[in-house]
């Protein structure tokens, strides 16, 4: 017939037939890596969090073994041992800061929930005295003390979490001598094997120096949050300050929480309105200094991520692990950033997570390779 449709042919059926197979393996898949992070969370973060200090410090380790103690070098064993007690000490001394910390918030914040009800709803007065009492009526209903039972209990698993990522980072420095040679047996190819050791590298030192910047960018805004907090007499100043400091390696969100919980403090203690928007004020002010003026400019182009790209990635990170996935948001990025720039079927998704659309080259590829994060070549 002259209106027939035209016939499929055999080959455009199995074609069409391998694409659909192709798409419900990729769905599957994905279902199954999803439901592994969520199900192995506490492992997986501790796991990653252990891989991005072992790898901030590769370059510390170069750094110690460049040092002399007269005309003797610090042999690299020595450094990398060095290196783990300065990781293990650090560690455990965070730990035992932020459980102080904490324990000070809840032992103040079970002195607080008297006030606070009516404390939260006065800042709602010029909605009227219906939303007033509304906004009240719904604070007070809150069980604040089954919450900060619940941070309590979760607040103890930290101690866990930093002896497993001790382990984790012991485990990673007994390998690390036979790194190159796992590698070159793995591809059997010595310019792949030099190529994929480029790239690490590359990933190593933008996430160092994400973590460097970011660190630095944080004491600096915590200091500041202490000392408005001093200046206003607010009884939680050294744990505001602290809060800070951690919540500052969330981007973008962890500034706004930062400010809005000062604020909360501020109007909680003294009840006076005027007085939490001039701490807010400033708050919001030191913070927009920090994280606009002077963190874009010590980054600079070190990262060069798409600030839509950060906030899907905090998004999701943030769903599937929580708290912990958010700060890991970033380096988890970067790591994705470099791997796609450098392979050729996975460089579009690089265009679309870098900020101009211009993923790395390969001069900078090789440039990174040739220097660590101290800006001097490796210990050959």
């Amino acid at each position: 017939m002259l209106h027939d449709p035209p016939k499929t042919t055999t080959p455009d059926r199995r074609i069409e037939s391998g694409r659909l197979q192709t798409g419900a393996l990729i769905i599957i898949a994905f279902a199954v890596v999803l439901f592994l992070l969520v199900q192995a969370r506490f492992i997986l973060i501790s796991l990653a969090t252990a891989i991005i200090l072992f790898s901030l410090t590769s370059d510390v380790i170069n750094f110690i073994a460049r040092q002399r103690i007269g005309p003797l070098r610090i042999p690299n064993a020595v450094a990398s041992v060095a290196a783990m007690l300065l990781i293990a000490l650090a560690l455990l001394m965070l730990t035992s800061v932020l459980l102080a910390q904490i324990n000070t918030v809840l032992v103040t914040t079970l002195s607080y929930t008297e006030r606070a009800p009516s404390a939260i709803a006065s800042m709602f007065s010029w909605l009227g005295d219906d939303s007033e009492a509304a906004i009240f009526n719904a604070v007070r209903s809150i069980d604040a003390s089954s919450y900060l039972r619940t941070a309590a209990s979760q607040a103890s698993g930290i101690t866990q979490a930093t002896v497993l990522v001790i382990l984790f980072v012991g485990f990673l420095f007994a390998e690390r001598i036979w790194f190159t040679t796992k590698l070159e047996n793995f591809f059997d190819d010595h310019q792949q094997a030099v190529r994929v050791g480029k790239i690490i590298q590359s990933i190593i030192h933008r996430v160092n120096y994400y973590l460097l910047v970011k660190t630095v960018i944080s004491l600096i805004t915590g200091g500041m949050v202490y000392l408005l907090a001093r200046a206003f007499q607010l009884e939680l100043a050294t744990s505001l300050g602290i809060i800070t400091f951690v919540l500052n390696f969330i981007p973008n969100i962890g500034s706004i929480l930062a400010t809005g919980l000062i604020a909360l403090v501020t109007h909680v203690q003294f009840g006076d309105a005027n007085t939490t928007l001039l701490v807010f004020l400033i708050a919001a002010g030191i913070q927009f200094l920090n994280g606009n003026v002077i963190d874009p400019m010590l980054m600079g182009r070190a990262l060069r991520l798409s600030s839509f790209g950060i906030i899907l990635s905090l998004a999701f990170w943030g769903a599937v692990w929580g708290v912990p996935g958010m700060f890991l948001s970033v380096p988890i990025m970067v790591m994705l950033l470099v791997v796609c720039s450098h392979v050729p079927g996975l460089r579009p998704f690089a265009i679309l997570l870098s900020r101009e659309g211009l993923p790395d080259t390969e001069q900078m590829l090789n440039e990174t390779a040739e220097r660590d994060l101290f800006k001097k070549p490796p210990k050959p």
